[in-house]
This record gives structure tokens, sequence and C-alpha cells, in this order.
């Protein structure tokens, strides 16, 4: 499961980052959060076609963190639809339209696990650890989004349409394995064209392109736990614990 992540990059960097041809969202730019919690605004990248356009136009758009399927009767459910599970995104009802044509990528400089650990007075404690890209680089984290039509509203309040997405997940590489037996599948660079071409409605070869990432990539480092509380933020959230504080890993 992937409940907690950090993304702190600014606008434009994630505009050239991703290489994305039109923002959007031009009159909404989030802050730097180092604690994104569910149902959260956050910035997802995705490819549509545009009505003027016979082409995918590379996108980035402020989503709500929680899937809300275009069924559902409310988005409550969305809080509970903050992962989708690899394995089973094309016999999900509620995946499996998104996984085939509405794909997308999230944005992260990491994300939080926590792991049980024995304390020094023999009780087990979870300790939390940020997992980031060894490299310090963008971790483009695979997601899926959906547009949900609020019946309560006028066709022309701005509100009528609830954009929201979901973090599709994968059994974790061996190393991190010991701290959640989970973790968001990443999409390399060289599979960002495919993974968010909507042209691309075959899932057998969408599912091709989810592969888990390679053992070394990510690094786990031991954070406070502060950020087991979803008001803290700042950088102080992702910032090592200090050796004589850290448990051992492994």
């Amino acid at each position: 499961m992937c409940g907690r992540y950090a993304s702190a990059r600014k606008k434009h960097e994630l505009l050239e980052e991703f290489q994305v041809e039109l923002d959007g969202d031009p009159d909404k730019e989030l802050g730097p959060d180092y604690n994104v919690a569910p149902t959260k605004n956050v910035y997802a990248v995705l490819s549509r076609v545009p009505k003027e356009a016979g082409r995918a136009v590379r996108q980035l758009r402020v989503v709500r963190w929680g899937l809300v399927p275009a069924w559902a009767k409310d988005p409550s459910i969305g809080s509970r639809m903050i992962n989708a599970r690899a394995e089973t995104l094309a016999e999900k009802p509620s995946f499996r339209q998104a996984f085939a044509k509405r794909r997308c990528l999230l944005p992260a400089d990491g994300y939080f696990e926590w792991m049980p650990v024995e304390g020094d007075d023999g009780k087990k404690r979870k300790q939390p650890y940020f997992i980031r890209p060894d490299d310090g680089g963008v971790l483009a984290m695979a997601g899926l989004y959906e547009f949900w039509k609020d019946p309560s509203r006028a066709d022309d309040d701005p509100l009528k349409w609830l954009v929201t997405c979901t973090v599709i997940t994968t059994d974790a590489e061996d190393e991190l394995g010991r701290i959640h037996d989970r973790m968001p599948m990443m999409i390399e660079q060289d599979r960002w064209a495919e993974w968010l071409d909507p042209k691309l409605t075959d899932t057998e070869s969408v599912s091709g392109l989810l592969v888990p990432a390679s053992p070394g990539r990510l690094a786990a480092i031991p954070v406070s736990t502060d950020v087991n509380n979803v008001r803290n933020n700042g950088p102080d959230l992702i910032k090592p614990l200090p050796p004589e504080e850290a448990p051992a890993l492994f």
C-alpha cells in the first residue's frame, strides 16, 4: 500500500521534466507537500486528445488522490480507492476502464512506508522510511485517473466534474519488501509515451509496460515519526534520522 508520499517540485520543473505540452490547470499551482495524504490535490501527467486536435497532447493536471469511478453514487468511495493492484487492473470494475483508456503518471520525490521494529524497551513500534530514487531523480508513479460528474450541480458549475486518481502498486523488491510487501509501480522514462497514450487500449499490451523497479534503484531512509501526523509538513519529514537514532534495517 502507498498511503503517503512527498511531492515538492515546482510546477515549472514538472512541466520541463515530463516534457508537458499543455498546462491543464494554469490558474492552479500546488505548494511543496512533504506529506501527501489521500484526498489531497496532487499533480498528474496525462495525455488527452483535444477536440480541436488530431493527436494526444501531454498535459499536467491537478487531480484529487482517491479514485472515484464514473458510476459512483457519490465521491466518498475515493478515500478507499487510493491504490490499485497491478495484478488485477484489467479485472476490477473500478479500474478496468481507466486502465484501458485513462492512465497517468504521478510525480513524487519519494514515498513513505512503515516497518515494525523493536524499541529499547522491547516493545514494537512502527518506524517510517522515506523511499526515494537512489539518484535523487523524480519518481514517476504509475496511476489511473477518472472523471466523476456531480449530479447535484448545474452543468455550468466549474465544480460539476471531479477528476481523481489512484496509485498502482506491485510486489516490493526483496530489500524493500522487508519494510512493506507492496510498493508503487514506477514507469521508466522510455515507457512514458506508451503508458500515457490514450489510443493504446489493449490491456495486455499495456500490462507489458508495468515492470517493477530494478533492485537497488531505490533507497530507504529512516525518518522521524513526525510524518505519522498528516498535519505535519516540511522538508524535515524526509531528513534522515541521526545514525544513533536510526534502527538497523537489514
